[in-house]
């Protein structure tokens, strides 16, 4: 069963002498908004690590499959449901036949597109959960022919599937200083340098020393009912997002963990509280350092959380 209520959240998470999201247009420096200086990390960027950590914790678990994953094909992704689903794919054949010969085969009564994209969110932890783009997939093929001028039509797609879970850009608290960073390797990678005399490589990294960042959510409860978006998908989500950083280490990253994760519960499907009045009842405040310039550390921050006169909708602290 899919959930009852609409949420909102505000996660909160830093990062330590590392990059939490570098930017390939700008020489994979640390994503930053140029008027303000405060970093950025994309909801790309947050979503990619919520799938690895579901697709580690539930390898074999029935629904909890990745759809984009490292290094595999969207097309043949969506191609499974046509040739694992035997419904749909005597469906899809009812299609191919009515649209050949329109007055000698009655038009089905259910879209083929509809049953793949039930398929893919029954399958599928991420497109249940965030959505996807499933209309790329190949042309359908008559009576098997691979004769280009025999081609349906008819194309093997799942349409696009709007998640009831959205994210907005992670914003810094305050500004940051990205560095550059030059370090060296003490071995080359080929004979040809090693014949030139060389002994070392030379490289550069680029960091934040420290920053704090905040993070919309929304979790929409109409979008999880055409989903299937359930309970259980909830409490995986909730889980990610307090657990993934400690299983996505690498020394480009630096040390990043997940501080605190403010959840807005309302008390129905629709809600009781426009979400950006809920966002500012959480602040942020400086405690150490001027506002305004680089933090040091989260000790530098308070959070506070603004409890009173609220209505319909109750506030839970996960972190």
């Amino acid at each position: 069963m899919s959930i009852q209520n609409r949420y909102e959240f505000v996660y909160l998470f830093d990062v330590t002498n590392g990059n939490p999201n570098g930017d390939p247009d700008a020489g994979n420096m640390p994503r930053l908004d140029p008027e303000s200086s405060k970093g950025l990390v994309t909801d790309v960027c947050l979503k990619r690590k919520i799938r690895n950590f579901i697709e580690m914790t539930e390898p074999n678990k029935h629904g909890y499959e990745i759809f984009v994953k490292e290094r595999s094909v969207l097309n043949q992704q969506i191609e499974r449901a046509y040739a694992e689903s035997e419904e749909l794919s005597k469906l899809f054949d009812a299609w191919l036949q009515y649209e050949k010969d329109k007055k000698k085969n009655p038009r089905p009564q259910i879209s083929y597109e509809d049953l793949a994209q039930r398929w893919m969110c029954e399958n599928f932890f991420d497109i249940r959960t965030f959505g996807a783009v499933l209309s790329t997939g190949k042309a359908g093929k008559e009576d098997g022919s691979e004769d280009k001028k025999e081609k349906s039509k008819l194309r093997k797609t799942a349409g696009q599937v709007r998640g009831p879970v959205q994210l907005a850009f992670a914003q810094s608290i305050d500004p940051i200083i990205p560095l550059e960073i030059s370090i060296t390797r003490v071995a080359v990678t080929s004979e040809e340098e090693k014949d030139k005399g060389k002994d070392t490589m030379m490289g550069r990294k680029h960091i934040v020393p420290y920053a704090l960042y905040r993070v919309h959510g929304f979790i929409s409860a109409n979008l999880a009912a055409k989903t299937g978006f359930s309970d259980e998908d909830l409490q995986k989500l909730w889980q990610a997002l307090q657990m993934m950083f400690e299983y996505d280490r690498s020394a480009a990253r630096g040390e990043m963990a997940a501080r605190k994760l403010i959840v807005f519960k309302h008390d129905s499907v629709l809600g009781s509280q426009p979400a950006h009045k809920l966002f500012e009842r959480v602040t942020v405040a400086r405690v150490n350092g001027e506002s305004g310039s680089p933090a040091a550390a989260f000790s530098d921050y308070r959070i506070n959380i603004n409890r009173e006169g609220l209505q319909g909708v109750s506030i839970e602290e996960l972190l």
